[in-house]
């Protein structure tokens, strides 16, 4: 069998330099020197007689060559990476990682708890949760960068026929509103006092933002005609907002529970309104599936799963 001409330590550094974008960050990140970076090129271009980097620029751009190279490069890396899964696996979960991926509301409020019971049952295993929008969080899931994730937003087109997507559970979005609103003295109120109302909301780029707009028109109502207050970049803050009396908002059940138990936010009782979303568990079915990944998915989100979903079923638990 013929010496590949290139070894693992420079497809990584390839990979680093075209992730960051300069040879410089890519030595920082791999705790390198740049001249030790810039070596391992030189020789990978003299090795297989291509140019890989265009230098004529301040970034590091890759050549049609070097782009060639690069993704092939990924595949290589991540199938060792598999590889190395698939090692750890002989030890039946006595270590190895799980790497999970979720949406800011998963991530943030549910997501702890199942980490939390994975790692009672599971403690040598090391578990990495990966907090990011639902289109990051697909896109990592695709790529291979994690093992599962759970989305509460709509994936991008181009990914649907790529990953496996399994209805999970129904998450309500509930209007809350400040605790001395004038409208929180109404035990139910209805679609049309909606347009009485200051709402703060995510901006307009957030997929649940999006979800939540979808649902509400799809309900009859004209969306234009609601007044927002302000835009803001977390359910955090805009809980605060609400709690501060600068206007009502659309937000998850499940973010709200202390703040209603505490009574610092109102939810009234919406007589012909419900706004419920699909979350989704996501993952992709030509990557290795690992045996902390499989016990994740039959010992820990049955327990959260909706009465519906199929991860409540006994045939798609042995599958």
């Amino acid at each position: 069998m013929p010496e590949l001409p290139f070894t693992l330590d420079q497809l990584r550094i390839l990979k680093a330099i075209a992730e960051q974008g300069s040879f410089k960050k890519a030595a920082d990140v791999l705790y390198v020197t740049q001249p030790a970076v810039s070596l391992q090129i030189q020789n990978l271009e003299k090795q297989l007689e291509i140019t890989i980097f265009d230098r004529g620029g301040r970034k590091a751009l890759l050549t049609e060559a070097g782009q060639i190279l690069l993704d092939y490069c990924q595949r290589i890396l991540n199938q060792c990476d598999e590889a190395c899964k698939a090692v750890e696996d002989l030890n039946s979960l006595q270590g190895g990682t799980l790497v999970i991926g979720a949406s800011q509301t998963t991530g943030t409020y549910l997501m702890p708890r199942m980490i939390g019971l994975f790692r009672q049952k599971y403690p040598d295993v090391s578990v990495q949760l990966q907090v990011h929008s639902t289109r990051r969080t697909g896109w990592s899931v695709a790529n291979g960068q994690i093992d599962l994730g759970i989305i509460g937003g709509q994936l991008p087109t181009e990914l649907e026929s790529l990953l496996d997507v399994i209805p999970y559970a129904t998450d309500e979005l509930a209007l809350v509103l400040p605790a001395k609103h004038k409208l929180a003295k109404e035990k139910e109120l209805r679609k049309e006092d909606l347009y009485k109302i200051n709402f703060v909301t995510l901006d307009s780029k957030s997929t649940t933002r999006k979800v939540v707009d979808k649902l509400l028109k799809d309900s009859g109502l004209d969306i234009q005609r609601l007044k927002i207050e302000m835009e803001l970049n977390s359910l955090e803050a805009i809980k605060n907002a609400v709690q501060s009396g600068l206007g009502a908002a659309f937000l998850p059940v499940i973010s709200i529970e202390k703040e209603l138990s505490s009574g610092t936010i109102y939810k009234p009782n919406m007589s012909d309104l419900g706004v419920k979303r699909e979350l989704k568990l996501i993952t992709n079915p030509s990557r290795y599936k690992s045996k902390a990944s499989e016990a994740f998915k039959k010992d820990i989100l049955p327990n959260f799963a909706s009465s519906e979903s199929p991860l409540r079923s006994k045939g798609y638990l042995e599958l």
